[in-house]
């Protein structure tokens, strides 16, 4: 038994998580190729190896004839008779070749078929390994910077977190372990080139199903998500289970959940919100935490017009327009918000100013059967899962 090969490749498998197999392909192509450099052919040439043992045999295939022409492939009567004095004229004769009679050359080319296959199957199971966490979260250590890019170590692997996926105020020190989303994996000669991200909506969809177990098992599902990274998120949840609260089980006793993944996004603010497939409702909630007097959404053309109370109209839009804007990446729509003052001053700007006549204030009308009326027809309007598209309110 070849207890030194055995053992070597042993340890290869574990270390590379190449398989034994793999290898001893890549031993008997190496005998090949000796053979081939040695002989300057290697058609009739055959290789045996015993999986178990390591045990391998190299052996020729030569015709018997009278008179040799080509040693290679052939072999004289009395020579074959020599090795078993039953062969004629005709017969095929296995003539073992010792390795040991290799010359330097062959035998250093033999050893590059192998080191070269060894890369080649390294490479593969690595970009395998990363290629199914494509889209996921993982934990890296940084590296080091690479002028404005960064370098993550994910294990066996580099990754790239280029610029213009950090966000811009956070630095990273060496030896620092942040989370990370891997946007793409591609096979390259070198081996799998990854790239991440920290600004991408996912990573913090992929961060809430690792801490929240509701959604990480499908109870309450993540419909749809808007993020500017670093500042704010929004994102609306709906349960499958009349018994499960989804904002609650996001949010977790006490906040433990969502500061949790606070916490990892250094600070970047989250509101969770309830999914609604009745667009009105699904604006209302998105322009949370403002208080909405009145919405008319129209699903067709994407455009809803909101009234809120007067004192609420600067938190509805949002310090530089971000809350609404959130908004309406959120929900997909065209969002217009005026205060009620402003909807007094526009004549017909919500439709309704006949009906709205008979009461005192939007909330009021609110409460009617006429306004409940109107969005009737909406109640069926499913939303788009995933709305990244800006749309910027008029203001």
């Amino acid at each position: 038994m070849n207890t030194e090969l055995l053992e070597a490749l042993d340890i290869l498998e574990k270390e590379k998580d190449i398989s034994k197999e793999t290898l001893l392909e890549a031993i008997k192509n190496s005998l090949l190729t000796a053979c081939k450099n040695h002989f300057g052919k290697a058609d009739n040439v055959k290789v045996n190896i015993d999986p178990d043992t390591c045990q391998f045999s190299v052996f020729a295939e030569k015709t018997v004839v009278e008179q040799v022409e080509d040693d290679v492939l052939e072999i004289s009567l009395s020579n074959a008779k020599m090795i078993d004095s039953q062969y004629e004229l005709g017969d095929v004769v296995n003539v073992e070749i010792k390795s040991k009679e290799f010359g330097r050359i062959a035998t250093q080319k033999a050893k590059n078929v192998i080191l070269q296959k060894i890369c080649e199957e390294e490479r593969k199971v690595l970009f395998n390994q990363y290629y199914g966490k494509e889209k996921d979260v993982v934990t890296g250590v940084v590296q080091r910077y690479i002028g404005k890019n960064v370098s993550i170590n994910l294990g066996k692997v580099d990754a790239i977190l280029n610029e213009n996926e950090m966000v811009k105020e956070e630095v990273f020190k060496p030896t620092e372990r942040i989370k990370v989303y891997i946007l793409e994996v591609k096979d390259t000669t070198k081996g799998p080139k990854i790239l991440v991200s920290r600004t991408h909506p996912e990573l913090v969809k992929r961060l809430f199903e690792s801490e929240v177990t509701e959604v990480r098992d499908g109870t309450v599902e993540i419909k749809c998500i808007a993020r500017e990274a670093g500042s704010r998120t929004k994102i609306a949840v709906w349960s499958n289970d009349p018994d499960v609260d989804p904002v609650g089980a996001c949010v977790g006793m006490n906040g433990a959940r969502v500061n949790a993944i606070v916490s990892e996004l250094r600070g970047e603010k989250i509101d969770i919100i309830n999914w609604n497939e009745n667009p009105a409702l699904l604006i209302e909630n998105a322009l949370s935490p403002a208080k909405v007097v009145a919405v008319l959404a129209d699903p067709e053309d994407k455009t809803a017009k909101v009234v809120v109370p007067d004192y609420q109209l600067s938190l509805a839009i949002g310090k530089e327009g971000q809350n609404a804007r959130l908004a309406a990446r959120l929900t997909g729509f065209k969002i217009d918000i005026k205060s009620e003052t402003q909807a007094k001053e526009i004549e017909g700007w919500l439709d309704v100013d006949e009906e709205y006549e008979e009461y005192e204030d939007f909330e009021d009308y609110q409460e009617s059967q006429e306004y409940l009326d109107n969005q009737e027809d909406y109640e069926e309007e499913p939303m788009a899962d995933q709305v990244y598209e800006e749309n910027l309110p008029e203001e």
